[in-house]
């Protein structure tokens, strides 16, 4: 399942040589297995869903829009009660983002909820609106899917000939200083704790944008009475694209230095909730 997040090609990255298996807590911990860092180990139903002819990406009917806010602020409320309470969500050095001033910016996340990963940037951009990059498949989640271009969620184009419209809902975002969040990691891998390699087309964005990115690391610390960890996130930024290279460097840099800032943060945490363990082909 990819259920938020950019799912382009990973490259220069050796997956043979890596294997990981999370040490396991006391209680019996769900085991996941994986080939390479980009399978799917969480399906849902309608995984292969598409987007639908006539797809709108950026909604003038007033009706409409006014139908999304609701929708949208009720999430916020589902979100509050989700994150807060039983992902026992806290934030670390969230004031970093204030940096981002009277412009739009792009705050890239490790994917590791299947539903707080969807409901988290609602949080983090209060008083502003979050806006998070999705793959179609999501748009066959049942009941949710429909209400997730309403609670922010720019669906990723399948074709070219939709990219036009894609692009022009995000600019349009940004120019009301909005913040377009990205799991560049694709799939969701439940409770884990590293940085998985993400590809660097995932920051032709803020490139092409000229805008800050913040890094937001997902970590899960042991709480005090249940053995379920808690959520504890560090933000870290801003990152501003290098002009003084070439685009593709420019990427490549961009993506080294929030790649390197997320496995540092990584090492907070201090617990394994799931094991995963790799297989090779």
């Amino acid at each position: 399942m990819s259920y938020l997040g950019y799912n382009g090609s990973i490259h220069d990255f050796n997956f043979s040589e890596e294997r990981m298996t999370l040490v396991m807590t006391k209680r019996t911990s769900k085991v996941f297995t994986y080939h390479d860092f980009d399978d799917d180990v969480v399906f849902t139903k309608n995984q292969n869903a598409t987007i639908p002819e006539g797809y709108i990406w950026l909604h003038q009917n007033w009706f409409y829009r006014v139908t999304a806010t609701v929708v949208y602020w009720v999430a916020v409320v589902v979100s509050f009660v989700y994150c807060r309470l039983y992902l026992r969500t806290s934030f670390r050095n969230k004031r970093c983002l204030r940096t981002q001033g009277k412009r739009g910016a792009f705050i890239y996340a490790n994917h590791t909820q299947p539903l707080g990963d969807a409901l988290l940037p609602m949080l983090v951009a209060i008083p502003r609106r979050a806006y998070s990059i999705a793959e179609p498949a999501n748009l066959g989640i049942p009941i949710v899917g429909r209400l997730l271009t309403m609670g922010g969620a720019l669906i990723l184009p399948a074709k070219l000939s939709q990219m036009i419209q894609f692009q022009r809902a995000m600019n349009a975002r940004l120019d009301q200083h909005q913040r377009v969040f990205i799991y560049p990691e694709a799939h969701v891998w439940p409770y884990y704790t590293k940085i998985r390699p993400f590809p660097v087309g995932a920051f032709h964005y803020p490139v092409a944008a000229d805008l800050p990115s913040y890094s937001m690391t997902i970590t899960y610390q042991k709480g005090r009475l249940l053995s379920r960890p808690k959520q504890v996130v560090y933000f870290d930024g801003p990152f501003m694209p290098d002009k003084s290279l070439p685009r593709k460097q420019r990427q490549q840099k961009l993506h080294d230095q929030i790649h390197a800032q997320m496995v540092t943060r990584s090492h907070q945490s201090n617990v394994s909730f799931m094991t995963y363990q790799h297989q090779s082909h």
